[in-house]
């Protein structure tokens, strides 16, 4: 099992899930979201850079999910998102840990089954697939459903190498 670190970036909340994954079955470690504050955007991106920081000293995560920047309808709104991923990205780039990113459409098709999922039903696949006894907090659910995306993805690609370098061994036998 690896440790994955899920990150839902925002301006003013940053959702925060670890889980333990082998691809088939997925452990909640903890969840939760840093409360995104100071007087300057400086300083806000200080915030995120030293609250994954020390979430990364805590809890060693092996690698970590990240949605990627999507435009919506405003354009200072994705530039501030696009700020606190890098705020996200450097902190934990600086700890030497792997950064796998998704959009939000792969994130809620592999945690719902569909791409343009509402945020009630990720908040309940995610609280179905890791057992948790209630509905986690909005931006917890989105970053644990970041998670879980890249277990399960990281699970199918390492079977597909697998399944591919079998072939390959196999027909190197035959020659």
């Amino acid at each position: 099992m690896i440790r994955i670190l899920g990150i839902d970036p925002g301006s003013r909340f940053t959702g925060f899930g670890v889980i333990e994954s082998d691809g088939k079955k997925s452990v909640y470690i903890t969840s939760g979201f840093i409360r995104v504050t100071g007087e300057t955007w400086a300083e806000r991106l200080g915030v995120i850079f030293e609250g994954i920081t020390e979430l990364v000293e805590t809890h060693q995560p092996d690698e970590m999910s990240i949605e990627k920047v999507f435009m919506h309808r405003n354009a200072d709104s994705a530039l501030k998102l696009g700020q606190a991923r890098g705020a996200a990205i450097c902190a934990v780039i600086t700890n030497e840990v792997p950064v796998h990113e998704y959009s939000p459409a792969e994130i809620k098709q592999s945690v719902v089954g569909k791409g343009n999922a509402g945020k009630e039903q990720v908040q309940h696949m995610v609280r179905v697939l890791l057992n948790l006894p209630g509905n986690p907090q909005e931006d917890a659910a989105d970053a644990l459903a970041a998670a879980l995306c890249h277990g399960n993805t990281r699970h199918t690609v390492n079977y597909m190498k697998a399944s591919m370098q079998a072939q390959l061994e196999k027909n190197a036998d035959r020659t």
